[in-house]
């Protein structure tokens, strides 16, 4: 039996977080690092990827900036290759790189409705595969959480049509590919975040196109008002629940998915 003092230690461990410089990503690359794993955040934004690694950096822990657009297979193929030169193996990935711009049905175009699920959607596919391949050849098993959103269960506001689809079908995909990879001991689960405050979502409140007659405040507030904890979550409210799904704390799971939300799907 695992001493309690080590269930949540991650040294000797390897982590790819996708997105994980800002918002949710930020929240799990420090719990990560803190944990002892060594961390790579793969980026769209390389710049923003940096300044955090030189922020953990200084915490004496192992991280490295990997610019990355997950949509591009090139991309996902070189960050594996990064990862595995600069710590020599992956076990952990974290599959939170994800947009959300809202737009009525009847003004998003097919390139708006593609560009979500290329990231949302596709990204997912491209990193599990390659760094599945990667796990499997190491034969010591391996941990993939991917981000999905209480929006995989359920709609949280209009405007999220596109962004609801992939994130269905992530949850979709998670269960299917717990499935194919439990027999190389290569667990794969998900969670569920309801309404984080990020400067991502500040955004969305503050720029989004509504329907005629829709007031996006409005739409807000009510929303908190579901919410039983009266609260918006912080992005280490994700970043726990992520280091539950990475550590031994979570050995016997697979294909499940953890809503981390304050509540409000009870609602």
């Amino acid at each position: 039996m695992i001493p309690v003092s080590k269930l949540l230690d991650l040294n000797g461990k390897t982590a790819i977080v996708t997105g994980g410089a800002l918002g949710i990503g930020h929240g799990v690359t420090y719990r990560l690092a803190e944990a002892g794993a060594n961390v790579v955040i793969a980026n769209r934004t390389y710049d923003e990827a940096v300044k955090v690694v030189t922020e953990f950096c200084a915490n004496g822990w192992h991280v490295k900036a990997v610019k990355t657009d997950v949509s591009v297979e090139g991309d996902v193929q070189n960050m594996v290759t990064e990862t595995v030169k600069e710590f020599g193996s992956i076990d952990i990935l974290v599959n939170n790189a994800g947009i959300y711009p809202s737009l009525p049905v009847h003004l998003m175009t097919l390139a708006d409705f593609d560009r979500v699920l290329s990231v949302n959607l596709k990204g997912v596919f491209l990193t599990v595969k390659y760094v599945s391949e990667q796990m499997i050849k190491q034969n010591k098993g391996g941990k993939i959480i991917n981000i999905t959103s209480i929006d995989a269960l359920h709609p949280s506001s209009v405007g999220l049509a596109h962004y609801d689809a992939s994130k269905h079908g992530v949850w979709g995909f998670t269960k299917n590919i717990a499935l194919e990879l439990a027999p190389h001991k290569i667990w794969v689960n998900a969670v569920a975040p309801g309404g984080i405050l990020t400067d991502g979502t500040k955004k969305l409140q503050s720029a989004a196109p509504m329907p005629q007659g829709v007031d996006m405040q409005k739409m807000m507030e009510s929303f908190l008002g579901k919410i039983p904890m009266h609260r918006m979550g912080e992005p280490d409210d994700i970043g726990k629940a992520v280091l539950f799904l990475a550590s031994e704390m979570s050995s016997y799971m697979t294909g499940s998915q953890i809503v981390v939300d304050g509540g409000v799907l009870l609602s």
